[in-house]
């Protein structure tokens, strides 16, 4: 009996003796079934043959990738805040070295994930800092694939953590039940916003886009894309991270990045209505 990893996605299964017959995530229109079929491992199989690295993005916030890549080279990020550590997005690799090195800092009090793309082997993750609550929006039960105790839904627009510390913002787009993380205060007492997929920063860092899927190149519509606008209108925010480092970059907008997230979305919402010069 196993818990059976998609190698595609990175989504854990429920404990079986076979691998499952489909892959929910890959089979849904955002993501997709590899040429050679669905392939599957699992945890036991992973170890050794990876590696997660850590990187001090700022004081208080780590961020968490493994190498080789695996799936679809998701990143997490711890973050260190007074009322305790919380994990943000989860990836599929965890052995001991990940567990040693977040409890040098702290441990984890809570996990916090944007959207199904990064629920990966969230469960484990919770088990392995004494099954610490796992924050996800109502409206991403579905896409659930081990369901545990652990798994705390939410409902609203908004939820504060920490007493106030962080905030979760649900801004849909990507998914209907897609959501960032707020920090205010930030390491520099500037906002910083943890985005997951949307907004997500394009090789040009002074840009962001918003996808439905970015994998197959569907573009959102203009109402989503103006109810994510209006969402990140509440808040304030200058630093940026988002799920990746692809196109040459770090992932991360340093400065100014309120106002180009809003910028960005209104050329893009100018696109669609076909009124571009």
């Amino acid at each position: 009996m196993s818990y059976h990893v998609c190698t595609n996605c990175g989504i854990q299964y429920p404990l079986a003796s076979i691998p499952p017959a489909h892959c929910l995530i890959c089979e849904d229109e955002r993501h997709y079934v590899g040429k050679n079929g669905q392939a599957w491992t699992t945890r036991e199989e992973l170890l050794g043959n990876y590696k997660n690295q850590f990187k001090l993005e700022e004081n208080g916030l780590y961020s968490i990738w493994t190498e080789p890549r695996f799936a679809i080279g998701q990143r997490a990020f711890l973050l260190q805040t007074s009322f305790g550590n919380i994990l943000w997005d989860c990836i599929s690799y965890l052995d001991q070295d990940t567990i040693d090195f977040i409890n040098k800092k702290g441990g984890l009090c809570a996990i916090a994930i944007s959207h199904p793309h990064f629920f990966t082997t969230m469960v484990d993750w919770s088990d392995a800092f004494g099954h610490v609550p796992i924050y996800l929006h109502k409206n991403l039960d579905t896409w659930v694939a081990r369901p545990d105790q652990c798994l705390q839904f939410w409902e609203g627009s908004t939820k504060d953590l920490f007493n106030g510390k962080l905030k979760l913002i649900n801004t849909g787009g990507h998914f209907d039940g897609s959501q960032v993380l707020y920090w205010p205060e930030g390491a520099s007492g500037k906002g910083v916003l943890l985005s997951g997929d949307d907004p997500q920063i394009c090789a040009d860092s002074k840009q962001v886009t918003f996808m439905h899927s970015f994998l197959n190149y569907i573009p959102l519509n203009e109402k989503k894309i103006r109810r994510i606008l209006e969402h990140l209108r509440s808040v304030n925010y200058d630093r940026l991270y988002d799920a990746f480092t692809i196109y040459g970059t770090d992932g991360v907008i340093r400065e100014g990045a309120q106002q180009i997230v809003q910028r960005s979305g209104e050329r893009y919402c100018k696109a669609l209505s076909n009124d571009m010069d």
